[in-house]
């Protein structure tokens, strides 16, 4: 036996599709579109989101040489010469064994010993730096090649 709110809740799919219709839940068919709507939109965040990625890496890759020059110049004051190439920037971390062995060496001046960039490549430190100066750090982008443009592009110390 049907009651009065059997037939007043059979809703609107029922009144324009069909009695069965009004079934609760989702067809397959629905759910297909709506999971191919969430895969497209998804999709399209995630690329343009890609750029910013690589934004952010070359950002962060900056900052670091900028904070690795403030180290080398703490290094500098402490022992009044910038460490050679060879003692390489890993005498930011621990004291060096190579000569000139500093007499003055109060570090770590640094808080990691990690002195990779953000693609997972070594900078490279040179003694002395182009144009006069007195170091030169360098993160060769990307590609991990000499120059390049965008993403591939270097980011030197001198020019930040």
């Amino acid at each position: 036996m049907r009651s009065v709110r059997d037939k007043t809740d059979i809703g609107r799919g029922a009144a324009v599709f069909g009695e069965g219709y009004a079934q609760g839940g989702w067809t397959f068919i629905e759910s297909i579109i709506v999971i191919t709507i969430v895969l497209i939109l998804t999709g399209a965040v995630g690329i343009s989101g890609v750029r910013y990625v690589d934004r952010a890496r070359a950002s962060g890759t900056s900052s670091e040489i900028g904070a690795l020059g403030l180290a080398l110049d703490s290094y500098y004051l402490d022992n009044g010469a910038y460490p050679t190439a060879e003692q390489g920037l890993g005498a930011l971390w621990a004291a060096p064994s190579l000569p000139p062995v500093p007499e003055g060496w109060s570090g770590p001046y640094v808080s990691k010993n990690d002195f990779t960039d953000s693609w997972g490549k070594d900078y490279l430190y040179d003694v002395p730096g182009p144009e006069g100066l007195p170091y030169s750090i360098r993160s060769l982008g990307a590609d991990g090649e000499e120059g390049g443009e965008g993403k591939d592009a270097d980011i030197v110390s001198w020019e930040g």
